[in-house]
């Protein structure tokens, strides 16, 4: 799957991953391979990121919207 993930000001990740956990507005939610397609608001919290390699990383958001479709996941975040 490609994440990419961006702020107003920047782009803060742009790359290929496993999964995707986000903090939707009613609690956190996870996105994988072949995931139906979604719009989701996204509440304050932490995103977790597994790459193509297996590693994590975490990036703090306040808020923002995902979009899921054609195994490209995009948020705009704050």
């Amino acid at each position: 799957m490609r994440l990419e993930i961006t702020s107003p000001d920047k782009q803060i990740f742009s790359g290929d991953v496993e999964l995707v956990q986000l903090p939707g507005s009613d609690g956190l939610f996870e996105i994988l391979n072949n995931h139906a397609p979604m719009i989701a608001a996204l509440g304050p919290g932490r995103a977790k990121v597994q790459d193509a390699a297996g590693q994590l990383q975490y990036f703090d958001i306040k808020g923002g919207v995902c979009e899921v479709l054609e195994n490209k996941i995009t948020v705009l975040a704050e």
